[in-house]
């Protein structure tokens, strides 16, 4: 990528030391994979990757960066590793991810998504090293009233769900650091970034929409929907780690600039429904069909109808622009799996990928 870096702010990340946490993860591996290849020298910290044939195992990451298995909960090692490594940039990405999985078991999640975030925190703060942290959670960290317009970084935090919950604690979490104890470090920058739904190749996640999809093709069986009505801000997942890495650039070359939280969604009026997403995937196989799941009609857990955020603090600030529109982020998404499943090798398809949207930029 080197034709890319020259002039960009992708060169700021050339030969730093880059902490990553949930590179294991299907957004971590991609940012960790980009960081990489950038020139970086990437410690990633997290658990085993949790799904067979993971995106992180299919690139190969564990032989290409510094790969430390560790949970963010275990603070003394997650302390003794950043204070070993001395991390010049953080990337907080380490998170319980799913909302039904937050239902089933919410201690675990506020666990990991409040109290290994006040862990990752701690351990910033006693790492005078660390000149940029962006500290990632959700676009659910909002009281979510699902009104019409996105949600702006000054709107209130919460959520009705424990996932929901958890991500708005987080967020409360982070702004005291930031108030109490980074503000007053001169040469760091910290700020939180909130995505929309991230999709894109190499996400096996359960109860996620193309995951779930993509099993439901390869195995020749209908796509069951449990929500075909919900909206979401959908985006590929090289549209927020594109906010996410001009954040952190932005943060390092101007650390009191820069922080506070920060928005990195699609346009507003550019969602779409569940069923959308099912509907165009279907499409572009050309076969298979979609069928409301039998047991969306009892489903009583409450997950949001209507959601989008709000990006114009971004757009406007950081001159952060959205690339891929919802039909070429699905048709990207789709052609990384037809190009995997038909046997190529998902690191080069990975490295195309990010070539085609990097060079969008340059």
């Amino acid at each position: 990528m080197g034709a890319l870096v020259d002039g960009s702010y992708l060169n700021v990340f050339r030969g730093k030391r880059v902490l990553v946490t949930g590179h294991t993860g299907f957004k971590g591996s991609w940012l960790a994979f980009l960081l990489d290849t950038l020139g970086a020298e990437v410690l990633g910290y997290a658990l085993p990757p949790e799904y067979e044939n993971s995106h992180f195992e299919r690139l190969n990451l564990a032989g290409k960066i510094r790969h430390v298995e560790g949970d963010i909960c275990d603070y003394a090692k997650l302390v003794g590793v950043v204070q070993e490594f001395q991390p010049e940039m953080v990337f907080h990405l380490a998170a319980q991810a799913l909302v039904r999985r937050s239902y089933a078991d919410p201690k675990a999640t506020f666990d990991a998504n409040v109290s290994g975030s006040v862990n990752v925190l701690e351990a910033v703060r006693h790492c005078e090293a660390v000149r940029s942290l962006v500290f990632i959670t959700s676009d659910k960290c909002y009281e979510n009233v699902e009104w019409l317009w996105g949600y702006r970084e000054t709107d209130a935090l919460g959520g009705h769900d424990p996932y929901s919950a958890s991500k708005g604690a987080a967020e409360i979490v982070f702004s005291s650091y930031l108030r109490s104890f980074f503000a007053h470090r001169a040469h760091l920058g910290a700020a939180s970034a909130r995505a929309g739904n991230v999709i894109g190749g190499g996400d096996w996640a359960v109860d996620r929409i193309i995951p779930d999809c993509m099993r439901a093709m390869q195995a020749a069986q209908p796509i069951h929907l449990r929500n075909p009505a919900a909206i979401r801000p959908w985006q590929h997942v090289l549209e927020p780690i594109s906010g996410y890495m001009l954040l952190a650039a932005r943060l390092y070359e101007a650390p009191q600039k820069f922080g506070g939280a920060w928005n990195f969604g699609p346009p507003v009026g550019e969602t779409r429904t569940v069923a959308d997403v099912a509907q165009r995937i279907v499409a572009n196989f050309g076969h298979g069909k979609v069928e409301m799941s039998a047991a969306a009609a009892g489903h009583k857990q409450h997950e949001a109808n209507l959601l989008q955020l709000n990006s114009d603090k971004a757009r406007q600030l950081l001159q952060w622009q959205t690339r891929w529109d919802f039909e070429h982020t699905i048709d990207a998404t789709l052609a990384w799996y037809r190009e995997v499943f038909a046997g190529a090798d998902a690191a080069t398809v990975s490295r195309r990928q990010l070539m085609e949207y990097f060079q969008e930029l340059s």
